[in-house]
């Protein structure tokens, strides 16, 4: 598998862009004219060549740039990195998870060599070569599930079962679509996500927890989430608020095509062998409204999703001030005809 890396950013100028490649296998997540949250969990089994469900963690063209935007975002502010003590194990779990899978989905680009406890781990794309005896974090240059967290897309949070709930005891989170790490660790899986307006009152909350209490190691599951971001921009925290939260304002008629994107989260849950706890890592996908409208089919869609909106989901994903823009340009590639279910381009 031959990948072209972009040079791009997701910062300052916001030279991010998307292939026709990666266009055509964005996920976009709606397979109907309407939209409301619901569990949507399925089986994180191979998927079909070249879609963002063929391997296990899905690497692709925004890699090397994604990683950057990360270590960026870590020197600025190391506290989007936390794990409290009792997750070491965890964090040695999600590194052998971690290197495992790319090093088997991806040779090219990742090798992963092993002699009894000393293993050696090469990273090509990003020029990283180190040799470390697994279950000793002092021969990492940092705790193990932040060395290997720095070097894949998305974030991950670590997820520790007890007392008949999960509780997010480590995170490394860089691309989060305005929650706070800081904020949330130590939290239990009620607490984590009582913001969300509906989830509790459609019993979204309790089903998805009582299905990933049963989760089990080899049987991981994903699930797609989405919200929208004016500009390409990863890094949208609650932390860094005044430096994103303004662009809603530039957005108008003329402008909404580009600057608004629709923010895609392929999250995916896997049981951890040795800690049994999970790791929840979020994989963040942009494309602009602009891109959107490559494929006919997405852009019709997208109207009549958006058209539909409950306010109080609105009001959530912070679209209130330019929700109105999306729906009216989007309006003009929708000629009503019927759409068959399903999320496929065309």
């Amino acid at each position: 598998m031959q990948l072209n890396f972009n040079d791009e950013s997701f910062r300052d100028d916001y030279s991010y862009k998307n292939s026709p490649g990666a266009i055509k296998r964005f996920p976009f997540p709606f397979a109907e004219d309407h939209y409301m949250y619901s569990v949507n969990i399925e089986p994180h089994t191979k998927g079909a060549q070249g879609s963002v469900y063929e391997f296990t963690f899905d690497v692709d063209e925004h890699y090397v740039s994604e990683c950057l935007d990360k270590i960026i975002t870590l020197d600025q502010d190391p506290g989007r990195y936390s794990a409290l003590p009792h997750m070491m194990d965890a964090q040695w779990d999600f590194l052998e998870l971690a290197m495992t899978s790319m090093a088997n989905d991806y040779p090219e680009y990742f090798t992963l060599t092993k002699n009894g406890n000393v293993w050696t781990w090469e990273n090509r794309p990003l020029d990283i070569m180190d040799t470390f005896t697994f279950g000793d974090a002092s021969t990492l240059p940092s705790e193990p599930f932040e060395y290997m967290g720095r070097q894949m897309q998305g974030d991950f949070v670590l997820l520790d079962q007890r007392d008949g709930t999960l509780y997010s005891d480590a995170g490394i989170v860089t691309s989060q679509a305005d929650w706070s790490l800081a904020f949330n660790t130590g939290m239990s899986w009620q607490e984590w996500h009582g913001p969300v307006p509906k989830v509790t009152e459609l019993g979204v909350l309790d089903r998805a927890l009582k299905y990933l209490l049963n989760l089990q190691v080899g049987n991981p599951v994903r699930r797609l989430n989405w919200t929208m971001t004016v500009n390409p921009r990863l890094d949208t925290s609650p932390e860094n608020y005044p430096l994103w939260a303004i662009d809603r304002n530039k957005v108008n008629n003329e402008t909404v095509g580009d600057l608004v994107n629709l923010r895609v989260e392929l999250q995916s849950l896997f049981r951890l062998p040795r800690s049994n706890a999970i790791v929840f890592g979020v994989r963040c996908y942009l494309m602009s409204l602009k891109d959107i409208t490559t494929y006919p089919r997405w852009a019709k869609r997208l109207h009549r999703v958006q058209k539909d909106l409950h306010p109080d989901l609105i009001e959530y994903k912070g679209m209130t001030s330019y929700h109105r823009y999306v729906i009216d340009w989007l309006a003009q590639f929708d000629d009503g005809e019927v759409l068959e279910y399903g999320s496929h381009p065309e």
